[in-house]
């Protein structure tokens, strides 16, 4: 393990091998740092952005109050998904909770104003179902993404009247410069905040839980919590005693939501800063001191799946500390927030190239992933980072790391994959599959699938992210653009809700190569330097066609269906054998 000590200058060994790139100037063959393929795509990496409802900042712009407005809403969501999808991001974090409000319809708070404009006015649908199935349909998870401890001020509890916290329990809120807060140390905030958050996991398919604002509010020095203090403090010191607070509710909530699925990720993002480091000062803000998180206790307790600290700093304030987070993260997902909202002139004076180094960074350094805060200044492309994330940083798909440390038992591998072609589509379907043999399994029927594609002769490598074709697949079947899938071999895997990956079934070709006028088709064929002749059979291995090996076949006087050209010697030993549908 690493002595915190060496932390700058690990910085700087890193910060040496990611500046020759992002300058343009290849990579550093001298550091062990240096940006290999594997670092440039890799095969797991968490891709999050953090999409902000509070007041609509990121969605939604268009209020529900009419069937066609409703619509539109949901269209504005969906454009943003798409978006999103076409970056090959992995994981939206939808805020679903913001100030004693939620985005579904709730036994507990009511309807949001930013669907309507109206608090506890219903927009005529779930919007949290509506995102889940629109983010599941595009292979991304969604995180139900809950604001703990604020209630919101006192115009907005006026608003609420007998509906708000604030009316119906006083005695566990507590209002300081003008804002209503949980008091963290009542002993039924952690049951409140507990039973808000089962609501969410029983009724709805979340990938994850994301707790903000999990923490003291800022300048804690003068909240007013002195009366729980005296009554619940058992002699702790005051600061010790907030931490113990926060760290219960923590607690609480992990437990309850794993005794309901355990396969949903829980995590939070605390402030960037733990603590101050060996060699660089945290300036005055940070989680353990400041607002009272002890969140790398949470790691090393194991009560945190997917960490997210929001690390909206540059430079010496920013490397380092990333460091110590990836160094305290005992074995969990732990993914530095990039304060992408700078890059906005409004906001901060950020370049893009503060944003590059950043990222690479994180890659150099095996951290496995990035979050952008927010959506809009992501989508908005502002400084072109957008583009620059679609065309090369995210050029491929990447799947979200697996939970181990809860399950590591893959899935069946599937088998019967299948093609079909209608129209401009090629269909792909393949058997179902169990979880796995685990207890587990009766209670998390959630399998998911990914395909894989290699160019037609090419055998299908499941390591190499540059494969992976389509992901987090639901059900058994999969329509794909003809365009993106001719003359590619294919595979199919099942990965289970943990993450666990099952081994693939052969490599399979469905689509043959065709003239742009559609007058021949011709199937390209791999190499086989044994083979010296071609035998063309149907799906009952009746003989079609044979003649001399060649790598490449017409097959536009084949009558529709499903066919094998073997590859054979002059023994008539088939050496190869292919699949492809006329």
């Amino acid at each position: 393990m690493m002595n915190k000590n060496s932390l700058s200058g690990f910085c700087l060994m890193l910060l040496a091998a990611v500046m020759p790139f992002l300058n343009g100037h290849g990579q550093t063959k001298a550091s062990v740092f240096s940006l290999s393929d594997a670092n440039l795509h890799p095969k797991y990496e968490t891709r999050a952005v953090w999409l902000t409802t509070l007041n609509g900042l990121d969605w939604p712009r268009t209020k529900a109050t009419s069937p066609e407005s409703r619509r539109l809403q949901q269209e504005e969501l969906c454009r943003q998904l798409d978006s999103l999808k076409a970056a090959n991001f992995n994981t939206v974090l939808l805020q679903v909770r913001s100030r004693d409000n939620a985005l579904y319809p709730s036994r507990q708070e009511v309807f949001t104003d930013a669907l309507t404009g109206t608090p506890g006015q219903s927009p005529g649908y779930d919007p949290l179902d509506f995102a889940i199935r629109e983010c599941h349909r595009r292979g991304m998870e969604l995180h139900a993404w809950v604001v703990a401890i604020p209630l919101g001020s006192d115009k907005q509890a006026k608003e609420l009247g007998k509906r708000s916290f604030v009316r119906k329990h006083p005695e566990m809120c507590i209002r300081f410069r003008r804002n209503w807060y949980l008091d963290p140390g009542h002993p039924e905030t952690k049951n409140h905040l507990a039973a808000i958050v089962e609501e969410i996991v029983t009724n709805y398919d979340v990938d994850g839980i994301n707790l903000d604002y999990i923490r003291y509010p800022d300048h804690p020095k003068r909240f007013p919590d002195g009366r729980s203090y005296r009554k619940y403090g058992k002699g702790k010191s005051l600061a010790q005693w907030r931490r113990d607070n926060i760290t219960e509710i923590v607690r609480h909530i992990y437990h309850r939501v794993k005794a309901i699925k355990p396969w949903v990720k829980v995590g939070s993002s605390p402030v960037g800063k733990y603590k101050d480091v060996a060699r660089y000062s945290s300036r005055g803000w940070n989680a353990h001191n400041v607002v009272f998180q002890d969140a790398q206790l949470w790691l090393k307790e194991g009560i945190q799946d997917l960490m997210l600290p929001m690390a909206y700093f540059r430079e010496d304030s920013f490397y380092p500390f990333v460091l110590d987070w990836q160094e305290n993260g005992n074995g969990r997902t732990v993914v530095p927030g990039l304060g992408i909202y700078f890059l906005d002139p409004g906001e901060g004076d950020w370049t893009l190239q503060d944003a590059l180094q950043q990222i690479y960074f994180t890659r150099s350094a095996h951290i496995p992933g990035q979050a952008y805060f927010r959506s809009r200044f992501l989508l908005d492309n502002v400084q072109g980072l957008y583009d620059k994330l679609k065309r090369e940083v995210y050029a491929y798909p990447a799947l979200v790391p697996p939970m181990a440390w809860q399950d590591t038992v893959p899935p069946a591998a599937p088998t019967g994959l299948r093609t079909e072609v209608k129209a401009d589509s090629v269909i792909f379907t393949w058997n179902p599959v169990a979880d796995d043999d685990s207890p587990r399994a009766a209670v998390n029927p959630v399998v998911r699938y990914n395909l894989y594609a290699a160019s037609s002769g090419n055998e299908v490598d499941t390591n190499d992210p540059r494969n992976l074709k389509y992901t987090y697949i639901y059900g058994t079947r999969y329509a794909a653009p003809i365009d993106e899938v001719r003359g590619m071999s294919f595979a199919v895997t099942a990965v289970d809700a943990y993450g666990n990956e099952s081994r693939m079934v052969p490599s399979h070709n469905p689509v043959a190569s065709s003239s742009a006028d559609g007058a021949t088709e011709s199937l390209d064929l791999p190499d086989c330097p044994q083979a010296t002749r071609l035998v063309v059979v149907d799906l009952y291995e009746r003989l079609v066609w044979q003649g001399p090996y060649a790598r490449s076949l017409d097959i536009g006087h084949f009558v529709p269906g499903v066919y094998y050209v073997l590859m054979q010697d002059r023994d008539g030993n088939t050496l190869r054998r292919v699949q492809f549908i006329r």
